[in-house]
């Protein structure tokens, strides 16, 4: 293990993600205001002047975005720059838009495996492909049902998620189901293609069992202490996936 990698990498990464979220509140500064869990924000509380969140927010990005080009890998800064771009310029402008917006944001929420995976490897692999696909399932069942336990507030603040605009939570529900079915599925694949070893393989399936048990209660229930269990469970489960990816790697 190469610990001075893991450090820069650390590093780079923690910066452009710290000043894309700025950039993040800086963008979204007026609907936060509206929202009792985002109100309290030093933007949207006038705590913050603006402009200086703005130039705060670019020079730590591109700070992070030249420390990782410089001190890990092109590779890993081009990554972590696709994850910038799409999460301010195509994610955050579509939630006031579509309900789709939950898919785009599970792009840049699914890349940064990747730009760990290259900063290690300094190339793209099948496997940085199948971290992708993982992160890119489980971004959808946790961020809708983040959004169902807060969907009256979304809705103050205009966004266009599908728990706002899918008041009965009939579509919501079925979409987090199917999504962790298909999670479960793909999680064992880093096992097929030997990435893994078996240990991996029978915790991805007991894991995966337990989330897709906590989706089917939310689609018979369709009630916010469900969709809480469904919250909370996918935290512990990409915990328990991406501890077991590490350790049993094969």
């Amino acid at each position: 293990l190469d610990w001075l990698l893991l450090l820069h990498t650390w590093i780079g990464a923690g910066l452009a993600a710290g000043g894309t979220l700025a950039l993040n509140q800086f963008m979204e500064r007026d609907r936060d205001a509206l929202m009792r869990r985002t109100m309290k924000r030093p933007l949207a509380a006038g705590r913050m002047n603006p402009g200086q969140a703005l130039w705060f927010g670019v020079s730590v990005t591109v700070i992070g975005l030249l420390y990782l080009a410089l001190c890990v890998n092109l590779i890993s800064s081009a990554v972590t720059t696709v994850i910038t771009v799409t999460y301010l310029f195509l994610y955050t402008p579509l939630k006031h838009r579509t309900s789709l917006s939950t898919m785009a944001g599970a792009v840049p929420g699914a890349l940064p495996p990747v730009t760990g995976w290259v900063a290690a490897r300094g190339d793209l692999g099948i496997e940085a492909i199948v971290l992708f696909l993982i992160m890119f399932l489980w971004q959808l069942p946790h961020s809708l049902a983040l959004a169902w336990m807060f969907r009256e507030d979304y809705a103050r603040g205009g966004f266009q998620l599908l728990p706002v605009i899918d008041p009965e939570g009939r579509i919501t529900s079925l979409q987090i189901l199917i999504n962790c079915l298909a999670l479960l599925v793909v999680s064992l694949v880093p096992s097929v293609i030997g990435m893994t070893g078996q240990i991996y393989f029978a915790v991805a399936l007991v894991s995966g069992l337990v989330f897709v048990f906590y989706a089917l209660q939310l689609t018979r229930t369709r009630t916010t202490i469900a969709a809480k269990k469904v919250f909370l469970v996918s935290l512990f489960y990409l915990m328990i996936q991406f501890v077991t990816l590490a350790v049993d790697k094969a």
